[in-house]
């Protein structure tokens, strides 16, 4: 018996509206800029009787302006609802940190150092982390973050849904568990699941849109479609674009890291 599922190719989104969704920004204010830009530039030349931006996440960690992107995202979405973003695991884990700082936790290990750099504060002069520095040292770099984020960042960060979905697509940060609902699925898989639903061969009940795992280029597979193209270091920050049946990607580049 065939397997029930959607197959990308016979994919469609909602009649009558364009979904656009834009992979990993890491602190890139740059690319996320431009590829607003191109997407305002084609809204306003077809007209689409609707439309999504969907934004998957880690908005912050390992490039130059997380707190700017941070302030970007909050006013297009006070300007316009239809601009819509999800928690990845590094917005996570950046609010995590600001509960408990934690020296062995993502936020230290992958990139928060940057993100403390965009708030105007120095957690790490050196290359290791907190490696050999004092628990003193950490309170108080801690303190002055805590002291630097305006709460209407964390209070945005804490705002955004792990999942949405729109026609056959269903838009997450890393991925889904093959085999449960997607209603049932957890937030631990949703925005940081990888191998076990990457490997699976088998359809979705809907096209699962991702990030979370860079690869070179836009990933389209038959049951899923990867936007994470690593755009703090590669300079190319990329997007998928649903119309209808049509779906294509939609890509910017800059400057590499």
């Amino acid at each position: 018996m065939a397997e029930q599922g959607i197959h990308f190719l016979d994919a469609h989104g909602p009649d009558g509206m364009r979904l656009y969704a834009i992979g990993d920004v890491h602190g890139r204010l740059d690319l996320l800029v431009a590829i607003h830009r191109r997407i305002v530039a084609e809204i306003r030349q077809a007209r689409p009787a609707d439309w999504r931006v969907i934004h998957l996440g880690d908005y912050v960690d390992r490039g130059p302006d997380s707190k700017s992107v941070v302030d970007f995202l909050i006013e297009i979405r006070k300007r316009d609802p239809r601009y819509l973003m999800l928690a990845g695991n590094h917005d996570i884990g950046f609010l995590d940190f600001l509960d408990a700082p934690d020296p062995d936790g993502l936020f230290i290990r992958y990139g928060g150092i940057q993100t403390a750099q965009s708030y105007g504060v120095v957690i790490n002069e050196g290359g290791n982390a907190w490696f050999g520095r004092s628990e003193a040292a950490l309170r108080q770099s801690h303190a002055a973050l805590v002291e630097a984020v305006p709460k209407s960042h964390v209070d945005f960060l804490r705002s955004l849904p792990f999942s949405l979905t729109f026609g056959d697509f269903f838009f997450c940060h890393a991925g889904i568990r093959p085999g449960i609902a997607l209603d049932k699925q957890s937030i631990q898989d949703l925005i940081w699941i990888r191998d076990v639903f990457h490997n699976h061969p088998g359809l979705h009940p809907k096209i699962v849109v991702h990030g979370h795992t860079p690869v070179p280029e836009a990933e389209v597979m038959v049951n899923r479609v990867n936007i994470d193209t690593l755009a703090w270091q590669s300079g190319n920050l990329t997007a998928l674009v649903v119309d209808g049946a049509d779906k294509r990607i939609l890509a910017v580049s800059g400057e590499k890291a």
